[in-house]
Formats: C-alpha cells, sequence, structure tokens
C-alpha cells in the first residue's frame, strides 16, 4: 500500500501535508494524461517483445511438433481445437483453450528446457491474449491460425509449421498492436 501511495506521489497525483495527512490533489488534465501515457507505452513496448520473442520461439516449436508429436498429441491437439470451435459456434471466449493449443504445441516439440520457457512467456500473455480474443473476429482468426497449424503437424511438414505460425503471429500482433 505504501508504494503504491509513493507512486501516486511520484506521479503528481497525491500530496502529503502535515497535519491532513494524504490528500489528492487538484489535478490538471495534463498530470492525468502524461503519466497514463508513459504507462500504454510501456506496456506497448512489452507487448511488442513479447510477440518477438514468441516469433522466435514458437515457429520453431511447431517445426519441432511436426517432426517429433505422437498420435496422441496431434489427437490433443485435434481435441482442444474442437472445443474451441464448440465455444466459438456458441459466441464464448476460448481463452483456455488458446492457451492449452500452445501449451500442447510446446510439449509435442519435446523438449523441456522451451517448454518451460513457454510457460513463462504464457503467464505474461495471459492478460494481452484475453483482450485480444475479445476483439470482434480476432476468435476466428486465432482458430484459422490454429487449424493452419495442425494440418502442418498432422502432414508431418516442419517447414509448413513454421510458416503457420508466423503467419499467426503476424496476424496476431496486427490486432494488438491496433488495440493498444
Amino acid at each position: 500500500m505504501r508504494d503504491a501511495v509513493r507512486t501516486l506521489e511520484v506521479m503528481g497525483i497525491l500530496e502529503p501535508r502535515q497535519g491532513h495527512g494524504t490528500v489528492v490533489r487538484d489535478l490538471s488534465t495534463d498530470s492525468l494524461v502524461v503519466p497514463l501515457a508513459s504507462v500504454l507505452t510501456r506496456k506497448r513496448e512489452m507487448v511488442a517483445e513479447l510477440l518477438d520473442v514468441r516469433r522466435i520461439i514458437e515457429p520453431a516449436l511447431a517445426a519441432r511438433a511436426a517432426r517429433n508429436a505422437s498420435e496422441d498429441e496431434v489427437a490433443e491437439l485435434a481435441e482442444i481445437l474442437r472445443r474451441q470451435e464448440e465455444k466459438m459456434r456458441r459466441g464464448e471466449p476460448a481463452i483456455e483453450e488458446d492457451s492449452q493449443f500452445h501449451y500442447a504445441l510446446a510439449l509435442a516439440a519435446r523438449n523441456s528446457v522451451l517448454h518451460r520457457v513457454l510457460d513463462v512467456l504464457m503467464d505474461l500473455l495471459r492478460e494481452s491474449r484475453a483482450r485480444s480474443l475479445q476483439v470482434p473476429g480476432r476468435l476466428e482468426r486465432s482458430y484459422a491460425g490454429h487449424r493452419r497449424i495442425l494440418r502442418a503437424i498432422k502432414r508431418r511438414d516442419p517447414t509448413a509449421a513454421e510458416k503457420a505460425v508466423k503467419q499467426h503471429l503476424s496476424e496476431i500482433e496486427a490486432i494488438l498492436m491496433r488495440q493498444i
């Protein structure tokens, strides 16, 4: 709580007054807009950096999954897509299925270190994924991207799987960066 109060003091929103405690300052528009713009810029930069990390890691994961996935893992990816499609048809968000698909893809790549790296990345992406999947048309594009990835994995085509993930991430980036 103290850290939050100090942050608001540094931002010029709160002011400590002897004998009165901490009070909200008379605020101008600039005193509110400048800190907000700074936060949004930092958030945009973080989302861009997270997408950059995903572009580095996920295409290679998909290529590895195309080479290494067991029949059970391919079936699990297909089942996740079935649930995603079902929710999409009902107009429900499929945030969990979206995360599960990428997680299952990492498992199918059969690299425990990359799997753990993706675990951390997925935690960082949870908020942006939840927001972006609520943008009209985003859920359908995500599903279509996942289907392209799965088709390539089923064909055991690492190059096509890598290309499908790159396309999927480009579509996500376009939506997210417009949103922020």
